[in-house]
């Protein structure tokens, strides 16, 4: 036996007045025991990926050949429904079902000429929500032969989402009682006009009115039938909520804010945005709004709104790397990895950049919610072909596992816990917090 070190992110964090869980980032040491002894070639009977995990941990592939796999739910029999898009362009988008043989998954078609479908939720009636641009179907996966029936826009009788610009995907969550929320991305970086600049003083008009952009919306559904009886805008100034999540101790909705880009083109003194701004963790209240275009990071003043007053705005409840690009969450309530990621939050990292390409875990902070250690469960490259290149869904299996789509590979992942790997920290070494420029 040797002994390896392994470096994990984790976040500490201190309790202001406005926010219970402001971050200061902190990097914990930690020694784990590794055999020596050439891993195994299959993962939990599945195909080995030759990708960083963290100890105890691999990943094993699931399905493969696949366009632009998105969204995915695990059904309780096992099977998994995987949303792929296909491409960006409208009409080649589909839905699969995975079931389990032997050492991989059996791929069924069971939609196409779908436009650019992203989302899925198991909703309270069992069946399967997708969202896609501009509307949201389900189906019944226990049907011999499902067909897709209008929710949100086509023919049910609810206007269609906006579907406008550089963020037109869904993301669609269910909380415990029924209600679906369903994010609508805006239609612009940071509301800048068609020749990239802002005009001087000017306000953001994709914030207002009842069909603004960048926003949440809730929708209550009259039950059994699973009609919207009427829906409001939950929450605004998030710029692309692609990553959502409820945990249900709380009811808390969790929200993964992919932030702006090119932040330095307004600031000379920056020379690039690798690491302005953050993204960020938000816990969403209803009527709440996040700052979007206005501000980013802790309150700060978006360089093209100088005098925005950033304490009317909701801080976010967690920094997360600079487009880390969030894309997928679930709270992990399985029995299968070990006790410390009990209910942590679950994210991928979508981001073509240096924080992207990997998978992590906020682990819970004393049942108050994701304000524990980050710890990276998979580290992934662009370069990697079956790897993890970028994960987008996320869910929990009915055996414990965590299954993962990568829309750059084609690939659905299982996430396995092999064994209980002892790790024991011997240290901690403070580091400074996020430089907020």
């Amino acid at each position: 036996m040797v002994s390896s070190a392994i470096l994990v992110q984790i976040q500490r964090t201190t309790m202001p007045a406005r926010h219970p869980l402001y971050p200061i980032a902190f990097c914990l040491s930690i020694s784990a025991n590794a055999a020596e002894a050439k891993p195994p070639a299959d993962c939990d009977g599945l195909p080995r990926l030759a990708v960083k995990t963290a100890p105890g941990f691999c990943l094993g592939l699931a399905a493969d050949k696949l366009k632009a796999p998105r969204g995915l739910v695990v059904l309780p029999d096992g099977d998994i429904i995987v949303t792929d898009m296909g491409s960006w362009e409208p009409g080649r988008g589909s839905v699969w079902r995975l079931k389990r043989e032997g050492a991989g998954y059996q791929k069924t078609l069971m939609f196409t000429r779908l436009d650019r479908p992203n989302s899925a939720a198991i909703g309270p009636d069992g069946k399967v929500y997708i969202g896609m641009a501009g509307r949201v179907a389900r189906f019944n996966p226990g049907e011999a032969a499902p067909v897709l029936t209008d929710v949100i826009g086509g023919a049910s009788g609810t206007p269609g989402l906006p579907a406008k610009g550089r963020h037109l995907l869904p993301a669609i969550v269910f909380d415990a009682q029924g209600n679906l929320f369903v994010s609508v991305g805006s239609a612009s970086d940071h509301c800048e006009g068609p020749d990239g600049t802002m005009p001087p003083g000017s306000t953001c008009a994709e914030r207002v009115g009842p069909d603004a952009l960048g926003v949440i919306r809730h929708y209550a559904l009259r039950w059994p039938e699973g009609k919207v009886a009427r829906w409001e805008i939950h929450a605004r100034g998030l710029r692309n909520s692609m990553a959502m999540a409820i945990d249900h101790r709380t009811r808390t909705l969790w929200q993964g804010e992919n932030a702006r880009d090119g932040i330095h083109a307004a600031m000379p003194a920056l020379k690039n945005d690798n690491e302005l701004p953050h993204d960020e963790l938000n816990a969403i209240r209803r009527g709440g709004d996040y700052g979007w275009p206005y501000c980013y990071d802790q309150g700060v003043a978006s360089p093209e709104y100088p005098a925005a007053s950033c304490k009317a705005y909701l801080p976010p409840a967690r920094l997360l790397p600079a487009h880390a690009a969030p894309l997928g969450m679930v709270f992990y309530t399985g029995n299968r990895f070990p006790a410390a990621f009990q209910n942590s939050l679950l994210i991928t990292y979508h981001g073509y950049r240096k924080h992207g390409h990997r998978v992590v875990a906020l682990l819970d902070k004393g049942g108050a919610g994701p304000a524990g250690a980050s710890v990276t469960l998979v580290t992934g490259s662009r370069r990697q072909v079956k790897g993890m290149g970028a994960p987008v869904g996320i869910g929990l299996g009915p055996d414990g596992d965590v299954y993962i789509s990568d829309d750059h590979d084609g690939i659905v992942v299982k996430l396995h816990h092999e064994v209980q790997t002892p790790v024991s920290p011997h240290g901690v070494t403070p580091e400074p917090p996020p430089a907020l420029q």
